[in-house]
């Protein structure tokens, strides 16, 4: 048996119940993992209210580092007492073990510990992908990104620092902007005491940005448009504030024919050799010191609605893991 934290209805932190599950034997293609800890992130968030429909009842949790107790037919990557971390499409890592697919699971390297592998799967392959895999991005150019404090926003300062890009943050205080800066960002903007938008002009020299990255949603949409500048890409990866209503695709024209993708991680981990590299690359960057991944909350297991109304709240900086 393992405790695990599961929703039988959607709504708010006081769905969230922990319950005894049996684990099992992993199939063919799976694996059993005990966990060392467990990520946090908004889509947890998106799932339990709803937004993200799912059968229920159903576990919560995408990420979590841990260790392989045994593997099902099949899985040759991986082998009983290695350490390992992930990024899952299915859920359920809210748990002291599970068993699940194999092929989204990574070797864990021995440099990197437990509560940072928990920490940075899901938020550091969004952002592998954000600056690897969705437009080319080059040393020199410039990024808006927004909620540039959270857990994907302190990991892309890093990364841009590293590369050479030059990237403007936008927080919703002045001391998340100083922590933006202090991680990589060239420029920080407190969204909460003025407009976002004339801020990166002046910053731009009237040109605006290459690329926006965009996890805030409704609240930022128009704006970071305003922001790019002709053939810029808008990337919007989440919906923090709200959904994007619909809009007329003729904007993009007026405004410089521009690009818009709406990204997510699992399109691109959907692929084991894929999602393998991703981490490793990730892992380099992590290992080199490019990166560094910073845990400023921990919740235990059972305290996990309290963890979500901090999330909620943005009352959160860097990364969060649930302990075990």
């Amino acid at each position: 048996m393992a405790r695990t934290v599961i929703i039988e209805t959607t709504g708010g932190p006081e769905v969230l119940k922990l319950v005894d599950r049996a684990v099992g034997d992993p199939g063919p293609g799976q694996v059993r993992v005990t966990h060392k800890a467990c990520g946090l992130n908004f889509i947890d968030i998106y799932q339990r209210s709803g937004l993200y429909p799912m059968q229920l009842p159903a576990a919560l949790g995408m990420e979590a580092s841990g260790v392989v107790e045994a593997v099902g037919e099949g899985v040759t990557h991986l082998k009983p007492g290695d350490r390992v971390a992930y990024a899952a499409q299915q859920p359920g890592a809210y748990a002291e073990a599970r068993v699940m697919p194999a092929f989204q699971v990574c070797p864990l390297p021995d440099a990197i510990g437990f509560d940072e592998g928990a920490a940075m799967m899901l938020k550091g392959m969004t952002v592998q992908y954000l600056f690897r895999r969705t437009t080319p991005i080059k040393a020199g150019d410039t990024v808006l990104f927004h909620a540039a404090a959270g857990g994907v926003g302190l990991i892309a300062c890093q990364w841009a620092k590293a590369e050479g890009i030059t990237l403007i943050a936008t927080a919703g205080s002045d001391d998340k902007c100083r922590l933006a800066i202090d991680n990589g960002a060239t420029h920080a903007i407190n969204y909460r005491t003025g407009d976002f938008v004339p801020r990166v002009k002046e910053l731009t020299g009237g040109k605006g940005v290459d690329v926006v990255m965009d996890g805030v949603g409704k609240d930022t949409f128009d704006g970071s448009l305003e922001c790019l500048k002709p053939f810029g890409m808008m990337i919007s990866f989440g919906n923090a504030s709200g959904k994007v209503p619909p809009f007329d695709i003729g904007i993009l024209a007026a405004k410089g024919s521009l690009k818009l993708t709406r990204a997510t991680l699992f399109s691109h981990i959907a692929d084991h050799s894929t999602c393998q590299a991703m981490a490793r690359d990730l892992f380099g960057m992590v290992t080199s010191g490019k990166v560094r991944i910073s845990i400023d909350q921990r919740f235990p297991l059972d305290a996990v609605a309290d963890a979500h109304r901090a999330l909620e709240a943005r009352a959160t900086t860097g990364q969060t893991i649930l302990t075990l």
